[in-house]
């Protein structure tokens, strides 16, 4: 019988099948461009490594909505080719013939095959039980989000001055969306905001970016980013965000309330050039070990990946360097040795004794800038 973990979890490393649903409304009169752009798109796509098939799908009671559902071998494939600049590059004729889009992603728990049914990737008769995941895991009615952005270096200060200074929005989206909690940090001059929401993530975002004093945040800090991006212009403002895009590829946590007394802190680990992933994994898979442990102290662990970017929240008891090789990430085993070749610049080689771990958790902390919570969200 298929059990439920008490533990609170996602993962995009289990190795299950991914399904991708992309539900589309379009512009009046752009079907015929539309169907143009999908065909260069599908070609595309289909040769992107771990990509098995995909659908293209109209609705028969409203002809502008359009369905497109793409089946990949696990999620870190599909991650990867969506935070790619390829990907930014392959969509981006999309925008003048699509009003609205929603991206869902699922990993495949079961699934039922007729006589004779086929696998997509091999066109052989499928087993069914291949690439699923073995037992639902258990939420906590929370979507995490995050974006990351780089500033002009000298400008931290301001920059900083400016995230901590902001009014916060209207907490409240609708009758099901709550805007539950938002943490700012810096290293250097990379800025991360992570997000956690009840209810629905993209009418939170919408929201977020519509309230005056966040339109005038974002335009304050304008003239300091690294990246340009007007705004006012529909198409530059989706293409900043969606490289800032830093999306959720692991959270662990204990089953039960959340302690009170917790303090949030995040850590950015710079990874050598296609190294994110496997610095990614190696991170996870220390965290779901110790996640049943009653003695740790971590009692949340979020970890957010794009490229080679990865950055951990955690939610600790007690202060972060009581423990500086879990708080790491690499308590047990040869782990310190395996970060030091995937960090970009481990300046301690293989990390080998206290004092070196305990300068690179120093290194790898971010500076909390802020963290607001909803009231009711307490």
């Amino acid at each position: 019988m298929t059990t439920v973990s008490e533990r609170i979890s996602q993962s995009a490393f289990d190795g299950s099948r991914l399904r991708v649903v992309l539900l589309l409304d379009l512009y009046d009169g752009a079907q015929k461009e539309f169907l143009e752009v999908y065909e260069r798109l599908r070609s595309q796509v289909s040769s992107v490594p771990g990509h098995i098939s995909d659908e293209l799908c109209q609705s028969i009671e409203n002809p502008s909505q359009w369905l497109i559902t793409s089946e990949w071998e696990s999620a870190s494939p599909f991650l990867a080719w969506v935070s790619s600049e390829e990907h930014v590059k392959t969509v981006q004729p999309l925008h003048g013939c699509v009003r609205d889009t929603r991206s869902l992603r699922f990993s495949v728990l079961q699934e039922t095959a007729g006589q004779g049914a086929k696998s997509p990737a091999t066109g052989v008769p499928d087993t069914i039980g291949g690439g699923l995941r073995a037992a639902p895991r258990r939420g906590d009615g929370v979507v995490r989000h995050a974006l990351t952005f780089t500033v002009k270096p000298g400008s931290e200060a301001a920059v900083a001055k400016l995230l901590a200074g902001y009014t916060s929005p209207r907490a409240r989206v609708d009758e099901n969306t709550l805007l539950r909690r938002s943490s700012v940090f810096m290293h250097g001059n990379r800025v991360v905001r992570a997000m956690e929401v009840e209810g629905d993530l993209v009418a939170a975002l919408r929201h977020v970016a519509l309230q005056p004093e966040v339109r005038a945040l974002e335009e304050a800090i304008n003239p300091y980013l690294e990246q340009d991006r007007d705004l006012a212009d529909p198409d530059s403002a989706r293409v900043f965000f969606t490289r800032a895009a830093l999306p959720v590829v692991h959270r662990v946590a204990a089953g039960g309330d959340e302690p009170e007394g917790l303090g949030r802190h995040a850590l950015f680990y710079p990874a050598k050039k296609g190294c994110g992933t496997a610095l990614a994994r190696l991170l996870a898979g220390q965290d779901e070990a110790a996640a049943d442990d009653p003695a740790n102290p971590i009692a949340g662990s979020t970890i957010f990946q794009r490229d080679d970017i990865v950055v951990r929240l955690l939610d600790m008891r007690g202060p972060i360097d009581a423990r500086p090789a879990l708080a790491l990430g690499i308590e047990g085993g040869h782990k310190a040795a395996v970060l030091a070749r995937l960090l970009d610049e481990a300046k301690d080689g293989v990390l080998s004794s206290d004092e070196e771990v305990a300068r690179c958790l120093d290194r790898s902390a971010m500076r909390l800038i802020t963290d607001r919570r909803t009231p009711d969200a307490s």
